[in-house]
């Protein structure tokens, strides 16, 4: 394996994503008016590309699409700066997601994950670290027998190597279903674990993140748990050790948001910086209004940079 390792490996998924954004509630039964776009997403590709961003070294995305839009998403990741290790899926479709954005912002998914949880452990190799610096799970990897198992094996292999894991918890929702206790399990041996509040609280039964944050640090090196608006905790050793606000701004879609801070924070841990300032990368503390990666993504439609067109899928 070469020793000179810049890069940041993303596993996730890669997803098509349909917003849907109402202003007024859902009138069942009849046609509620929306702006509705069709925009590459999945919280392992919108992180990556939120690296890229951000800066500090080569960003590799691995991930299973179907071959329907795997040529856009593709094109969507090279323009984005990510260097795209995609597996083409004869058989399923890739990954969909249609989010409903009401008029706060806030977002209700209604997931397809398709061939994005059918990526498997013969698509993945250990030569696929060679030069990477940090590994990063997308949370809905965990989520099924094929992918979950994909997970565990480029842990162990990134354990082997040296090479530090984060993993984002990515879904409440999925999380209950599964278990918290078989997603700590599989996710035993990760360096850095970057829930939300509700993933925090889904995980470990507490209701304040602060006391989440550190029951969680107890299990893994360093915790980042987000906050949203009040911005993230840092816990290390079973106690939080750092608060970082996040800047205002207006909310349009809070899609994605966590996958922006995500993208950030692990950039900035790449290029040398201590937890409390990679959170602060994240959340965009300090910089001016909106400048944020969290703030940033809030504040456009979607989950990803703002990009070129890539052309129709």
């Amino acid at each position: 394996m070469s020793r000179a390792r810049r890069a940041l490996l993303v596993v996730g998924d890669v997803v098509t994503d349909v917003v849907a954004r109402h202003r007024t509630p859902l009138a069942p039964a009849t046609d509620t008016a929306a702006e509705i776009r069709t925009l590459p997403g999945g919280a392992g590709a919108n992180a990556a590309c939120w690296a890229a961003r951000s800066g500090g070294g080569e960003v590799r995305l691995l991930g299973r699409v179907g071959t329907d839009a795997a040529d856009w998403h593709e094109r969507a990741l090279r323009a984005a700066g990510v260097r795209p290790l995609l597996v083409r899926d004869p058989e399923a479709a890739t990954a969909t997601v249609i989010a409903l954005v009401d008029a706060s912002a806030e977002r209700t998914f209604l997931t397809d994950s398709g061939a994005a949880l059918r990526l498997s452990p013969a698509d993945w190799s250990p030569e696929l670290l060679d030069g990477v610096a940090r590994l990063h799970l997308s949370g809905y990897l965990f989520f099924a027998d094929r992918s979950r198992g994909t997970a565990r094996r480029a842990l162990r292999d990134a354990g082997e190597a040296g090479v530090p894991v984060s993993v984002d918890p990515a879904s409440a929702g999925f999380l209950g279903e599964l278990g918290a206790d078989r997603f700590l399990a599989a996710a035993e041996g990760a360096e850095v674990l970057l829930p939300n509040a509700d993933e925090a609280r889904t995980l470990t039964g507490r209701a304040a993140p602060e006391r989440a944050a550190a029951e969680l640090s107890r299990r893994f090196p360093l915790v980042v748990v987000t906050l949203g608006a009040a911005g993230a905790l840092v816990a290390e050793g079973g106690a939080v050790t750092a608060r970082v606000a996040a800047p205002p701004v207006r909310p349009v879609d809070s899609t994605g948001a966590g996958d922006a801070f995500t993208g950030a924070f692990l950039a900035a841990r790449l290029a040398g910086a201590d937890p409390a300032e990679a959170a602060e990368a994240g959340c965009g503390a300090g910089a001016e209004a909106g400048c944020g990666a969290g703030a940033e993504a809030v504040a456009v439609v979607g989950g990803r940079p703002a990009a070129p067109p890539v052309g129709d899928s």
